[in-house]
């Protein structure tokens, strides 16, 4: 019975044991190293690794202080944290606290005072154009007064001339005179004529010797008279040049009054000028559109500084970025233009590193700039933006939530990537070409 049990074949042991099959192992074995040798051979796109958080490319694109300009106190608020506003909107108030700008009719008051500056002005400007007046006179006083001494010495000058001939002719009558006389007195010597005659000739001398002294005193007084013209002419050149120097001092000093007064009402104007803009400052206004986060000052009545920030806004419209910090030994890896894989906090994704295209959940961006100065954290910051021909970036990004960065570099074996990492070396060093040498 036991040995017919035997002679029964069994399925089960024909399914266990394989003593009597060939193996298959080897099959395996071989099979699955000429995969790995073929995965070996498959490109590895080489990539740094680095974080970094989200921010905006363009500065006024950024969450920026509301400072207080002026040092004021709080008198009313027209917003809550987390209100949005427009540009432009009132955000609060501020009241005054120094005691310089405490006058509520501050800037009345100067302008009363510029107006009463101005008139001064006038009041100059008047002072210095009857001064030019004044000397416009007197010169011509002084003109006329010349004129006139001048045509007295022209008259002087044709009566000295006018006795100068009358005097020689007086002289030549004396001459004759003085001939006859001596011929006269000759002849009664002689007893040719009578002494009536020779007193009658010495009359006739005596009185041509008058006729030529009084004509002779005659010129004398003239040329006096031409003497005293003359000294009165500089009498008048002197007496009227201390006249316009005198006026022109007045002027030359309303002049300088003038100016002084010209420079009060530039400072007047000025500070007329500083009082209407602060006037201004104590309604502060949001600078664009945005939200309203993070107050510092909460209540009324509390006192700020100058420059004192009230609060802050955050732009509702931004052209995200991603800033990045990448280490002093990878900065030769990176170059402008170089392109960027994007794992975002919130946002699931399934990363090959090595294989980007095959990557689920992540976004493309292009290296825009690297600061050529090492930041306070020992690394270098990179700006990444988004890559217009990738997928496009979510619209839920949030200013400074977190991104995990891939930036890609050189294609190349797995193998080469291995060796490469065994033996500690860093990426392949390679620069992007420009659009400019690309077409070149």
């Amino acid at each position: 019975m036991i040995g017919h049990i035997y002679q029964i074949p069994l399925k089960s042991f024909a399914n266990i044991y394989m003593g009597n099959r060939q193996s298959k192992v080897k099959f395996w074995f071989y099979g699955i190293i000429g995969f790995l040798i073929i995965i070996l051979f498959l490109p590895w796109t080489q990539n740094i690794k680095t974080k970094g958080n989200i921010t905006s490319l363009y500065q006024e694109q950024r969450p920026q202080d509301i400072n207080s300009p002026i040092p004021g106190k709080i008198t009313k608020w027209f917003v809550k944290e987390g209100d949005y506003v427009k540009k432009g909107d009132t955000i609060v108030q501020l009241g005054e606290i120094k005691e310089d700008y405490l006058d509520p009719s501050l800037i009345k008051r100067t302008n009363e005072q510029l107006d009463a500056k101005k008139g001064t002005l006038d009041f100059y400007e008047g002072k210095i154009l009857a001064a030019g007046d004044q000397i416009t006179a007197l010169l011509n006083s002084r003109g006329l007064k010349i004129d006139l001494l001048n045509n007295k010495r022209k008259q002087l000058d044709n009566k000295i001339n006018g006795e100068k001939a009358e005097l020689l002719a007086a002289e030549n009558e004396y001459h004759l005179a003085k001939d006859q006389y001596e011929r006269q007195l000759k002849m009664f010597e002689d007893g040719l004529v009578s002494q009536t005659q020779l007193q009658q000739r010495n009359v006739a001398a005596q009185n041509a010797l008058a006729k030529k002294t009084m004509v002779e005193n005659k010129l004398a007084q003239t040329n006096q008279e031409f003497f005293n013209i003359k000294i009165e002419q500089s009498n008048v050149l002197q007496e009227y040049a201390e006249k316009i120097s005198k006026t022109e001092s007045d002027r030359f000093q309303s002049q300088s009054a003038l100016a002084g007064s010209q420079g009060d009402v530039a400072k007047l104007e000025n500070q007329l000028m500083n009082y209407t803009i602060r006037n201004g400052m104590y309604i502060l206004l949001a600078p664009q559109n945005g939200q309203i986060v993070q107050a510092k000052k909460a209540g009324l009545g509390e006192i700020l500084k100058e420059g004192e920030q009230i609060a802050i806004i955050v732009p509702d419209k931004m052209n995200y970025a991603v800033e990045m910090f990448v280490r002093p030994v990878d900065l030769p890896l990176v170059n402008v233009g170089q392109k960027v894989r994007f794992m975002f906090d919130g946002f699931p994704a399934i990363v090959f590193s090595g294989w980007p295209k095959n990557s689920f959940g992540t976004f493309g961006g292009k290296i825009v700039a690297y600061e050529n100065t090492i930041s306070s954290n020992g690394m270098f910051r990179v700006l990444v933006a988004e890559d217009k021909t990738d997928r496009a970036w979510p619209t839920q990004l949030k200013m400074g939530s977190g991104a995990q960065g891939i930036t890609l570099l050189k294609d190349v074996p797995i193998w080469y990537e291995l060796w490469r990492n065994i033996n500690g070396f860093p990426p392949d060093y390679y620069q992007i070409k420009s659009p400019i040498e690309k077409t070149k």
